[in-house]
């Protein structure tokens, strides 16, 4: 009788763990669901666009609570518009915050041009109170600090940013669709990464849409930040085996094989002439696979540039790689 009492008790016990287990996991589920849809929000929110038309605002913030002293705000600041009801503001209205920061240009570009005018997105906010020339709303999200001259226009609509799926294929060839320029990254990053919010000069004038997943790429042997032109340590090949820099001569370990054909002469399988450098072997070699470094997804299209967001990224992506539409 104890021993089925002992067994029914370990039993129980580790059904209690079981259900213990479920329910931890469950939650802990349900938090990363949470935080990837808030970190979904606040890049889908911020990521800014290059508009080519004129801009069009709503009005302006002109004023906050607590002046003086506060010169900056951010989310759950009450903040003063000069638009009220006689523009047709009313209370419950929601608009994104914009800061307009002027034509796009030093940049890496495909098109020639002008390009559009850069906008900062720098949050929502909530009109709760109209009068006939001015209105109160507060900040319901931020994502930089916003200033008095910071523009109100209504909130774009985009699309939520697609599961990752699959593996990237880092040989994959050329699709011979549309492509453009990495032109710019948001908060002027040059080394970029997943999840980077980034500008190309692709646009609705290419027949790219929303959703539209893209190549990032560069050609073989271009686009490192750093160069280094690395020539033969052994230069001396035909000078004899001194070399104050411990090169090794013409045998050492990193001597490249010697030619058999020159300018002046041709002497096939007769391998005794200068060597051979790597800057004359790529230069003469064919067309080789480009270098793939990841994926991006379009989440604003404008007329001339659209504005994406690095989704796949297997190595170090920069300013002024090519994107292609996949």
């Amino acid at each position: 009788m104890t021993a089925f009492r002992t067994a029914t008790r370990t039993v129980l016990a580790f059904l209690c763990l079981l259900a213990l287990a479920s329910i931890v996991n469950a939650q802990m589920t349900e938090n990363t669901e949470s935080t990837r849809s808030q970190k979904d929000m606040s890049i889908l929110s911020c990521a800014g666009y290059i508009r080519f038309e004129r801009l069009q605002s709503s009005g302006e913030i002109v004023g906050a609570e607590g002046e003086p002293e506060r010169h900056t705000f951010t989310e759950g600041n009450v903040v003063f518009l000069n638009v009220g009801a006689n523009q047709g503001i009313k209370e419950g209205q929601q608009f994104s915050i914009i800061r307009p920061r002027g034509d796009v240009k030093g940049v890496h570009k495909q098109k020639s041009g002008y390009l559009g005018t850069y906008v900062q997105e720098l949050g929502h906010l909530q009109v709760f109170k109209v009068r006939e020339q001015t209105s109160l709303a507060q900040i319901t999200f931020s994502c930089d600090s916003i200033l008095l001259g910071d523009l109100i226009a209504p909130i774009r609509e985009r699309k939520p940013l697609p599961p990752v799926t699959g593996e990237l294929d880092r040989f994959a060839e050329p699709t011979g669709k549309k492509n453009g320029r990495l032109m710019m990254a948001h908060d002027a990053h040059e080394m970029l990464t997943r999840n980077d919010v980034v500008y190309i000069d692709l646009g609705s004038e290419d027949g790219v849409k929303p959703g539209d997943v893209l190549t990032i790429y560069r050609e073989l042997g271009t686009g490192t930040v750093t160069f280094v032109d690395n020539e033969e340590s052994a230069r001396g090949r035909s000078y004899g085996f001194q070399s104050d820099s411990y090169r090794g001569g013409g045998f050492g370990l990193q001597a490249q094989r010697a030619k058999d054909s020159t300018r002046f002469v041709n002497s096939p399988g007769r391998y005794s002439h200068n060597p051979i450098t790597t800057r004359e072997i790529k230069r003469h070699r064919p067309l080789m696979p480009r270098k793939i470094l990841g994926e991006m997804v379009i989440i604003d299209l404008q007329t001339r540039t659209a504005t994406a967001v690095i989704t796949k990224a297997i190595s170090d992506v920069h300013t002024g790689d090519w994107v292609e539409l996949r």
